[in-house]
């Protein structure tokens, strides 16, 4: 999730394990812990591209991790709170919960995390998208309310497991929508006698109104989409998957890992004798009719050290169209 999620969790865990020792100190350092698994990001300063996106929700995201600094960040804490009642593990117990809650809740995301790390297993429940203000913004408005009662007052912890449960209960109805929309993909494909392989749902941005699917048939994806106002059949687009363009470039290091991080949901597209690999599991830039941009894209790019695969950046032009696309596909086809 986004790092202001991912705040507004970490703080509320912290006052649910601490708030009444230490107030809003625990928040604050419930706010900290809940941010720490995500400097993983930094990575992309020292390795490449490709090994720092291996690397993001990987170890910092993994219980082995909570274990191992929650009691050294705790030790820590306890050392600059030396005034404060809260022992050396009242600290670690807070920073663990701050820390196992953030891959907790990215799980929910499609990018997923590697909890159980170093197993190469990626949880991806895939029904919330990485921001959701339904998510973050009641769950902000009552930790804030929290945060303005006494540590001592039966109202700031009513505020906080208000927020609590608020999210927790929107995250269980997310799944639910999740299967419903599923459901609704696989009645769609049977009805227009369309065969497939295998099948991925997942929620369009900043809403779980509207839902997006990759099909996978034999030589080509499907995508469509499908908002719970819809009336008309969902519509399927196809693109072929051109894997045999890659020839024995399917062979290199970095290519087996960049289709290993996309889960084999890929596309090869070739422009002006240039090679492309699209990550196809978060959809296109925009859902205009026309558009034909992958969020994900990666040039690959022979070098003296063989190929690097070079991400493409995401244009920023027309945003005011693409957010206005998604809001009227949201109200149905």
């Amino acid at each position: 999730m986004d790092s202001l999620t991912q705040i507004v969790l970490g703080a509320a865990v912290g006052e649910a394990v601490l708030g009444k020792k230490v107030g809003n100190k625990a928040m604050l350092y419930g706010a900290i812990a809940g941010t720490i698994p995500d400097l993983d990001i930094f990575a992309r300063y020292f390795t490449d591209n490709l090994t720092a996106t291996e690397w993001h929700r990987g170890f910092s995201h993994s219980i082995l991790f909570s274990v191992l600094f929650a009691p050294v960040f705790g030790y820590l804490i306890s050392k600059i709170e030396r005034k404060q009642e809260a022992t050396w593990k009242n600290w670690s117990w807070l920073m663990f919960w701050g820390f196992i809650t953030h891959p907790l809740l990215d799980a929910h995301t499609t990018w997923g995390t590697q909890l159980f790390w170093p197993l190469d297993l990626r949880l991806a429940y895939k029904n919330i998208f990485v921001i959701d203000p339904l998510y973050t913004l009641p769950f902000l408005v009552c930790v804030i309310l929290a945060m303005r009662k006494k540590r001592t007052s039966p109202s700031r912890k009513k505020y906080n497991n208000l927020g609590l449960i608020l999210s927790s209960s929107y995250l269980l109805i997310t799944l639910i929508l999740k299967g419903i929309s599923y459901a609704k993909f696989i009645n769609n494909l049977k009805e227009q006698q369309i065969s497939y392989q295998r099948i991925d749902t997942r929620p369009s941005p900043f809403n779980t109104i509207l839902w997006s699917a990759i099909i996978e048939q034999e030589d080509a994806y499907l995508m469509g989409e499908y908002s719970f106002f819809d009336s008309k059949p969902i519509h399927f687009k196809s693109y072929p998957k051109n894997h045999e363009l890659l020839g024995d470039l399917s062979k290199e290091d970095k290519i087996e890992r960049l289709i290993k991080i996309a889960e084999n949901w890929y596309t090869v597209t070739e422009k002006e004798g240039q090679l492309y690999i699209n990550d196809l599991r978060f959809g296109l830039m925009s859902l205009a009719p026309n558009e034909d941009k992958f969020a994900f894209s990666y040039k690959i790019v022979k070098d003296n050290n063989g190929i690097a695969l070079e991400e493409q950046p995401k244009y920023t032009e027309g945003v005011k169209d693409i957010f206005s696309v998604l809001w009227n596909r949201i109200w149905g086809n």
